[in-house]
């Protein structure tokens, strides 16, 4: 296996990881990345394997598990009971329970409220040149989603702001400070949903947070601690990655003069899977090896971790035909940029529908729309996005 050096922290991989992404292809189906001491891939057939295969997973091995530092105990005790961080049996009891709440169905009937938002944010977009990710795309996907929780939308300024201290935690560039945000956040997030899910016991509503608390199966329900860390995993991953999915979509669809019937309702569906491949917001996950099993002829020995590189694969040319080149039209076919498997993103659908509607409407109300200065991605790997977009119309 090869060894390869490259900070994630660099101005360069920053704004470019892709052609690191592509030396890493010619290692091999793994290499070792220094820098974190980890044996990685980018291959597409070794991601979907790895995500997939019930012999990895995302919770730490017992005798692995370290010592955890008093000043991250908010944090953690969120993240102890998030979906995102458990293995079966008790992943298997929570993604079901959450799933009796979080249905296609109700996702579905979020569409006319997407589009009137979307509509609302375009129509207040000033005339000079404005910051897209400010104006638009962070503020859909919040607000969306406090509606869908059912907590007050004039809280989306703080849920943003306890979300963003939050996802710091898995940021390349992570120092003390970061961490005492987290923590802070991570306390002041829980106890904010501590008091409304005891209300929403008191008196339900047409919520997610009332029907998180109705989910039950086989007799169990979920405690009050697993509803808040699920309601703080659904802001979390949900926003995070929208936003950055809107940012980069967007700049892939003017740099590269998409044509308008590239956003028609005949071929939406096939240019957003074209964004979420392209140019994807996150950009690696990490999996534990549970006992001693072989990947396409690499060893894992039981406590190895392994990094997958969700943008590398998605660029992967033994998955795609000419993957470097952004291709709306392009039949779509299995993405890494949602996982596989068990851990499958549950949002996935809600991410889907936002952007199949919010994006032919902004390009509607703005049909000029245009970069009025070079976008700049932002220091935050593993994710993987700009840091503002400006624009003009």
């Amino acid at each position: 296996m090869k060894g390869l050096s490259q900070s994630p922290t660099d101005p360069g991989f920053v704004q470019n990881p892709y052609p690191f992404y592509e030396r890493v292809r010619k290692a091999g189906p793994f290499f070792h990345w220094r820098d974190y001491g980890l044996t990685c891939t980018g291959s597409f057939a070794a991601v979907n394997a790895i995500f997939r295969d019930r012999r990895f997973g995302r919770e730490v091995p017992a005798e692995l598990a370290p010592e955890l530092p008093a000043h991250l105990a908010p944090f953690h005790a969120i993240e102890a009971h998030s979906m995102l961080e458990l293995e079966p049996p008790r992943h298997t009891r929570l993604r079901s329970l959450v799933l009796r709440a979080f249905t296609s169905r109700r996702i579905a009937a979020l569409a006319p409220e997407i589009a009137v938002l979307a509509e609302d944010l375009a129509a207040g977009f000033p005339d000079g040149p404005f910051d897209l990710l400010a104006a638009f795309a962070a503020p859909l996907p919040v607000r969306i989603i406090a509606r869908l929780l059912g907590v007050p939308e004039e809280m989306a300024p703080d849920l943003l702001r306890w979300s963003n201290a939050m996802v710091g935690m898995y940021m390349a560039n992570r120092t003390r400070e970061t961490e005492d945000r987290a923590a802070a956040a991570a306390l002041a997030f829980a106890a904010f949903l501590r008091g409304y899910v005891e209300e929403r016991r008191a008196r339900p509503a047409d919520d997610l947070i009332t029907h998180l608390i109705a989910a039950e199966e086989k007799g169990e329900r979920l405690s009050s601690d697993e509803l808040i860390s699920t309601c703080i995993l659904l802001l979390n991953a949900g926003h995070e990655a929208t936003v950055h999915t809107f940012g980069n979509g967007v700049k892939a669809l003017l740099e590269h003069r998409t044509p308008p019937e590239a956003l028609g309702i005949a071929q939406i569906e096939r240019t957003v899977e074209e964004i979420l491949r392209f140019d994807p917001a996150l950009h690696m996950f990490t999996r534990w090896a549970y006992e001693d099993v072989e990947v396409m002829g690499q060893s894992f020995r039981r406590g190895d971790r392994v990094g997958l590189l969700l943008a590398a694969a998605n660029r992967d040319p033994g998955q795609w035909e000419r993957p470097a080149t952004f291709r709306p039209e392009r039949p779509a076919m299995p993405l890494a940029t949602f996982g596989a498997g068990l851990h499958f993103c549950v949002g996935a659908p809600l991410a889907r529908l936002e952007l199949q509607i919010a994006l032919p409407i902004l390009f509607q109300r703005c049909p000029g729309l245009r970069l009025s200065e070079p976008p700049t991605y932002a220091d935050v790997y593993h994710f993987h996005g700009v840091g503002r977009l400006m624009v003009a119309r």
